[in-house]
């Protein structure tokens, strides 16, 4: 494989899965292109033209000639400055390593992380909240997020792996879109009453389990086991966290539960405040389950994964060994 058909796949399996559906896509893509065309041309070649063709701002190759032909990838949720040494390691010590794949945003595709996050606003609508009410609390969380990610040194792992020579590239909201579309559907076949229900149907998933085990599975941060679990809500694309502000809308729409894979004190408060369950399902193993289905595909043109940095690496492929953490199977 070439590295532009591993960045293609992943953002057409994104796509496939976006909750804005593939329409809205286009108008997006549409729109991007007149933005480009409008612009002087001394401003042209600031503009990010892959947004010409990908929706998603914080999945890119980041360095490398995309044309480069990779055998084998290491693939991990957090791909640092010591997971890019680690790939060094192991191409010193005779194991392949042809790319770097980060699950989480580095470089610029993390300077720009915000831009995604317009997507919870129609995730929203979908659930009955009006779509003015999500694009006004959106904005304002895009911009606080811009904001936040402004100063940071986003280019230090990619300095690293120009330094020495390996290609490296993130895969964000597509592997959140596949895990978001992965659960929503689970729980529409599964249909748990109880919110304890909703965890244990959670612990038969390969991932959650093995997350389990470890300490950082699924669990109740907001109301009780025995609540019914109502409508539920998954929640695991977008960026990040949305507004807190958008749980009494949700709340009012008929949201009774929340699955997501991380909420900060403010958001469990106010989710409280408005009778709301909420059921964290993990962060790292959420990322992961989202990950592999992408790797899966990827695996079936002939890429070998190498699991690291967290990621838990499950195979649904045919013949293929589940994994019990990152390092371990599936590959």
């Amino acid at each position: 494989m070439k590295i532009r058909d591993i960045y293609e796949t992943a953002v057409k399996m994104g796509m496939d899965k976006d909750p804005r559906g593939k329409s809205e896509l286009q108008r997006i893509l549409k729109r991007n292109r007149e933005k480009y065309d409008s612009l002087p041309e001394k401003e042209k070649e600031l503009f990010d033209r892959e947004s010409l063709k990908n929706p998603y701002s914080d999945t890119r190759i980041l360095v490398g000639d995309p044309d480069s032909e990779v055998r084998s990838a290491l693939v991990g949720i957090d791909m640092e400055v010591g997971e890019v040494l680690l790939a060094d390691r192991l191409r010193s010590s005779g194991r392949p390593v042809d790319l770097i794949i980060s699950h989480h945003p580095e470089g610029r595709a993390l300077a720009a992380l915000n831009e995604v996050m317009a997507l919870q606003a129609d995730l929203w609508h979908r659930l009955g909240v009006p779509i003015n009410v999500g694009d006004a609390l959106i904005s304002k969380r895009m911009a606080e997020i811009q904001r936040a990610f402004l100063p940071r040194n986003h280019e230090r792992a990619l300095d690293a792996a120009r330094l020495l020579g390996i290609p490296f590239m993130c895969i964000h909201t597509p592997s959140d879109n596949q895990v978001n579309a992965y659960l929503s559907d689970f729980f529409a076949r599964r249909r748990p009453r109880m919110v304890k229900d909703v965890v244990e149907a959670l612990r038969t998933i390969p991932e959650y389990r093995t997350a389990a085990l470890n300490r950082s599975g699924p669990a109740i941060i907001a109301g009780s086991p025995e609540n019914r679990a109502g409508r539920i809500m998954v929640d695991m694309t977008g960026g990040t966290e949305g507004p807190q502000q958008i749980l009494e809308r949700l709340s009012q729409a008929g949201v009774g539960t929340v699955v997501c894979m991380h909420y900060s004190d403010k958001h469990r408060d106010e989710a409280e405040k408005h009778q709301m369950n909420v059921v964290v399902a993990g962060h790292i193993v959420s990322d992961s389950l989202g990950l592999n289905l992408i790797l899966d595909e990827l695996e079936k043109k002939g890429l070998e994964v190498i699991p690291a940095s967290g990621l838990i690496r499950v195979s649904r492929l045919p013949g293929k060994k589940r994994g019990k953490g990152s390092g371990s199977g599936g590959s």
